[in-house]
């Protein structure tokens, strides 16, 4: 049976050599550039598979992504799904609002509290408290009833 492997140009084969060398790289492009060079080397795509743990079908797209758009298939391509529209400051905004003491009345801070308190104080023109959620989640942080409202988990 025929080896299933492809054939690098030159200046391919330097630029994934060179890609491969650098300290820093998302897993997916890594993975990618590597099983290019193993397939180079004349490894089949199920030796290949094995070797970087995965499956044979995915191994064989990079192969026909290869082929078909050259190397520019090693990153990702853009993502639908609306962008976030939430800058880093309001984000931190509404990490800060949620450290602080509490209103009057109420012992600790609620999502939804949080929610209308931030369109109150119009750092955000609207915002959901389930969005509050997401962001709150995503920086570690959890409310939790202490004596003096909440505090970072």
């Amino acid at each position: 049976m025929k080896k299933q492997h492809i054939k690098l140009t030159s200046s391919d084969l330097q630029k994934l050599q060179s890609i491969l060398k650098k300290g820093t790289l998302k897993v997916s492009k890594l993975k990618r550039a590597q099983a290019l060079v193993e397939l180079d080397k004349g490894k089949t795509i199920v030796s290949v598979s094995e070797l970087l743990d995965k499956s044979y079908p995915t191994v064989w797209t990079w192969v026909k992504k290869y082929n078909s758009e050259g190397l520019a298939f090693l990153d990702d391509k853009p993502r639908s799904g609306r962008p976030s529209g939430l800058s880093g400051k309001d984000r931190a905004k509404i990490t800060a609002l949620a450290c602080s003491t509490p209103p009057e009345g109420h012992a600790r801070w609620s999502l939804r509290l949080l929610a209308d308190k931030l369109v109150e104080l119009e750092y955000i023109d609207s915002i959901s408290f389930k969005q509050v959620g997401i962001i709150l989640k995503k920086m570690n942080f959890n409310l939790i009833e202490k004596d003096n409202g909440v505090s970072a988990k």
